[in-house]
C-alpha cells in the first residue's frame, strides 16, 4: 500500500502526516479527529487541502503531532496533508500553492531580552 508522508510545522508544534487510499478515517495521536479538534473551524481548517482538490473522504490520514497549542497544531497538520498530496501527485503543487496550503507560517514567539520585563516591553520609565 502506497503511503505518502508530510511535516508540517508552526510555531512550536510539528506534525507529522501520513496519507493512504481509504474510506477516509483520520485518526491524530491514537484518537479519533473529532475527538482531539472538537471546534468545527479546526476541522475544516484540516481538511481544506483535501476539499480544495475534491478528494474528501478518499485517504485515510495518521497524524502525529507534538508541541504547540490545538490552533497551531491544526494549522501544522494542514501543512503537512498539502505536502503529503504534492508529494503523492506533483500536478497537484499549483493549486495549493495558490491557496497558501504550501506557505510555512514563520511566525514564532519573540524571546524575552534582559533588562525588560517581556519581548519588546520595557520596565516604567521614571525622570524623578
Amino acid at each position: 500500500m502506497e503511503e505518502n508522508v508530510g511535516t508540517g510545522r508552526r510555531k512550536t508544534a510539528v506534525a507529522s502526516v501520513r496519507l493512504r487510499s481509504g474510506k477516509g478515517k483520520i485518526d491524530v495521536n491514537g484518537r479519533a479527529f473529532t475527538e482531539y479538534f472538537p471546534l468545527e473551524i479546526q476541522q475544516l481548517m484540516i481538511l481544506a487541502p483535501l476539499a480544495k482538490i475534491g478528494t474528501q473522504g478518499s485517504y485515510d490520514i495518521l497524524v502525529r503531532v507534538r508541541g504547540g497549542g490545538i490552533e497551531a497544531q491544526a494549522e501544522a497538520i494542514r501543512l503537512g496533508v498539502a505536502r503529503a498530496l504534492v508529494q503523492g501527485n506533483e500536478t497537484l503543487k499549483h493549486t495549493l500553492k495558490e491557496e497558501g496550503f504550501l506557505t510555512r507560517d514563520s511566525r514564532k514567539k519573540e524571546r524575552k531580552k534582559y533588562g525588560q520585563p517581556g519581548a519588546r516591553k520595557r520596565y516604567q520609565f521614571s525622570k524623578r
